[in-house]
Parts: structure tokens; C-alpha cells; sequence
């Protein structure tokens, strides 16, 4: 679909960063802003659906994610990097949702200078519940899309050509 008749659809205050868009632009600079507005129009509808029914963040979710996928703990270096971001931004989500009841640190048995972030049953609990509804909004925006097959094997094939040495700098 053209940048105008998309915008025609969604309205001009939803075409988002694809607006910057105009044919004569070259195909790849087309489709980096398709990309990049698909994947924000998701994101901020989760990220309201996640304020609205658990009064929660979409780094917070993403952080009890990462602690799920990993019973046995994880360092803090270790969640950072998981979570691509710095080590005072996890400090900071630590010690609320520790205050909230749903992550304890543990002393590392190997590095004395270290903690072993874990979930408590508390959390596990909070984050099932709120992976469960996470997954049904994926389903509802998603699930209706019949390309959603096709696109999954293209984007796959796209991850692999940007893996490419030629494609790195």
C-alpha cells in the first residue's frame, strides 16, 4: 500500500514515521520506515494495554520476562545486556520490583561482589498473569493478519541477509 493511501486509512496523526516516506525515496529507505512504524504501532499498544490493566511498564515486563526465562537467576551484567540496557537502569527496576515483592537479589557463590537476581513465587505469579494477556493482545492485533505466515518467513530471510558479512561495516 502508498505512503498516501495508508495515510488516507489510518489518518494522518497514525502514519507515524512513515510519513517521511515519498515514492521517489529509495526502496530500502521505504521499507526501514515501514519496519520501524509497524513494529511502534505494536509496541505502544502494549505499552497502553500494559498501563491500563496492571499499572506497569513495557521495560518492567520485559524484565520479569527475562528473570522467568531464567530460574535459576541471572546477574545483574547479565539481565542488562539481555535487556540491552545500562546497569543503573536495571538497579533502578531491581530495587522497585524487589520492593514490590517480586524479585529478591541472592549472593553470587562465585563473585562475593555480585547478586543472582531471581523471582519470587509472587512474581512468577504477576508476570504468568500478565504473560498470558500479553500473549492473547499479540493474538488479537496479529492473528486476524493472513499474511502473518508469509511475513514470519520473509523477516526470517531478512535477519539472515543482515547477518551477512557484507552487510556489516
Amino acid at each position: 500500500m502508498k505512503p498516501a493511501k495508508l495515510a488516507a486509512v489510518l489518518g494522518e496523526e497514525a502514519i507515524g514515521r512513515e510519513a517521511r516516506s515519498v515514492l521517489e525515496d529509495h526502496s530500502a529507505v521505504r521499507l526501514w520506515l515501514r519496519l520501524l512504524s509497524c513494529s511502534t504501532q505494536i509496541e505502544q499498544e502494549i505499552r497502553s494495554r500494559l498501563r491500563q490493566r496492571f499499572a506497569t511498564t513495557l521495560p518492567r515486563f520485559d524484565y520479569l520476562a527475562q528473570l522467568e526465562r531464567h530460574p535459576e537467576g541471572l546477574r545483574m551484567k547479565q539481565l542488562g545486556s539481555y535487556l540491552m540496557v545500562s546497569g543503573g537502569n536495571v538497579t533502578g527496576l531491581t530495587d522497585q520490583l524487589e520492593a514490590e515483592g517480586f524479585v529478591q537479589r541472592l549472593p553470587d557463590p562465585e563473585d562475593r561482589r555480585s547478586w543472582i537476581l531471581q523471582l519470587t513465587a509472587q512474581g512468577r505469579g504477576h508476570f504468568l498473569a500478565m504473560a498470558a494477556e500479553h500473549e492473547a493482545w499479540l493474538i488479537e492485533l496479529l492473528g486476524g493478519f493472513e499474511g502473518a505466515n508469509r511475513l514470519y518467513e520473509l523477516l526470517g530471510q531478512l535477519r539472515v541477509h543482515l547477518a551477512q558479512p557484507e552487510n556489516k561495516a
